[in-house]
């Protein structure tokens, strides 16, 4: 009987219809026909991303901020059993003791350093000029001079023409700069609010997104909830944790090699280590020019705690701390950089691994019921797929209410508390 369907059926359904290549080539060409449809309509969106340019700041903040605190108060409730919400009353009080002892002690310090630095920094860019044109003044360097001369008559045209259209703006900048400041006081007063509400409700968050999923993927998508929320909160306190390391051993060795505005170097090195590969090479940029200034030696100390930095951080910090918990290989971290960098800037550059990381889990998901479900792959291929799946499936990360339900999950103290 089947082959009688076959014969009836024409040859275009049995070369061209019924082929998997074409298939997969249609339903390529409907995701681009999909994405040039909403090109073409996305003026339909921008409420939308209004929206969420100005609700996203402060859940991004308060997300950071939870996944650092969570595991502290999770060891609380667990280990030493305080209640969930004595935690995070308790934790939020340390927050507020240590952000008043910043602001009276550490805040007058890095401001008073800041101030010498904006003070001294023409200085120092003056310094560095004259030593370049000293430089260039050498006759072999004729060719790079002439046009570096011709890229400054430019810029200088550039700037006189642009010179003439800053007085109309300058209300309109002042205006910004109001609306700037005001955006981050928002920022900072409800992300607390926020972070207070993830904390508390954190088990309800993954039950009231299943709510909405259909039973028959259910089970795959908590699975896949809590794999990016894993990667997420692996990502995020080793990148802080290592961010703090590397400011801790800048500003040491800074301190004893005698350079100056060691502390504020420090920060700005372990903010910048945010940035994966190049964030510790991008903070060593002004140091230099500090160094510079300084002497020549200076330069030599600097580039001695650099490297003595990056040993440290990349041979026992960040192997110890993050390891490989994205999975990534450093090419594919490098061309998400470029990417995010020159889409979205420095904000890119530091959320474009995490955000990456979510897509990726995302896919690999999809692209494992694909495999399972479709006739693309051989039974053996199929069957592994199945047995990877079951095997993660089988060893989820456990909440606390899963653990009390059944009692040989729970350690002897807790059964005895029980």
């Amino acid at each position: 009987m089947k082959e009688t369907s076959k014969k009836g059926k024409s040859w275009f359904y049995r070369w061209f219809l019924n082929n998997q290549a074409t298939v997969f080539l249609i339903n390529v060409l409907i995701v681009f026909l999909i994405i040039f449809l909403f090109s073409k309509i996305g003026f339909v969106f921008d409420p939308l991303w209004q929206i969420l340019g100005i609700t996203m700041p402060p859940v991004i903040l308060a997300l950071v901020l939870y996944y650092l605190i969570n595991p502290l108060i999770n060891v609380l409730e667990r280990k030493f059993h305080v209640n969930r919400i004595i935690s995070i009353t308790f934790i939020f009080i340390i927050i507020a003791a240590l952000l008043v002892w910043g602001i009276m002690s550490l805040i007058p310090f890095v401001q008073s350093q800041i101030d010498s630095l904006i003070k001294n920094w023409p200085n120092y860019w003056d310094y560095l000029n004259k030593s370049l044109q000293k430089m260039f003044a050498d006759p072999k360097m004729s060719g790079v001079r002439e046009r570096l001369v011709e890229a400054n008559t430019n810029l200088s045209k550039s700037v006189s023409k642009s010179m003439n259209d800053i007085l109309p703006q300058t209300f309109n900048n002042i205006g910004s700069a109001v609306g700037i400041v005001t955006n981050v006081v928002m920022i900072l007063l409800t992300a607390p609010f926020i972070l207070l509400f993830m904390l508390k409700d954190d088990k309800k968050f993954k039950q009231s997104v299943l709510k909405f999923v259909p039973d028959r993927v259910k089970k795959s998508t908590g699975e896949m909830l809590s794999e990016i929320s894993q990667s997420l909160s692996s990502y995020i306190t080793g990148q802080l944790t290592v961010a703090f390391w590397v400011a801790v051993m800048f500003f040491v060795g800074y301190l004893i090699i005698g350079q100056r505005y060691a502390l504020i170097l420090g920060i700005v090195a372990g903010i910048l280590n945010l940035i994966p590969y190049v964030g510790s090479t991008l903070a060593l940029l002004p140091s230099l020019v500090i160094a510079a200034f300084i002497a020549p030696a200076m330069v030599l100390k600097v580039l001695i705690v650099f490297a003595v930095e990056q040993t440290i951080e990349t041979r026992v910090i960040s192997p110890i701390i993050v390891g490989n918990k994205m999975q990534m290989h450093p090419v594919t971290t490098i061309l998400v950089l470029l990417v995010s960098a020159g889409m979205y800037g420095l904000v890119g550059m530091i959320a474009g691994i995490p955000i990456f990381a979510i897509l990726k889990i995302i896919c690999t998901r999809i692209f494992r019921w694909f495999k399972r479900n479709s006739n693309w792959y051989s039974a053996e291929e199929a069957e592994q797929e199945a047995e990877t799946v079951t095997t993660a499936a089988d060893t989820p990360v456990e909440d606390k209410t899963e653990a009390q339900n059944d009692p040989e999950k729970l350690d002897p103290s807790q059964k005895n508390h029980k």
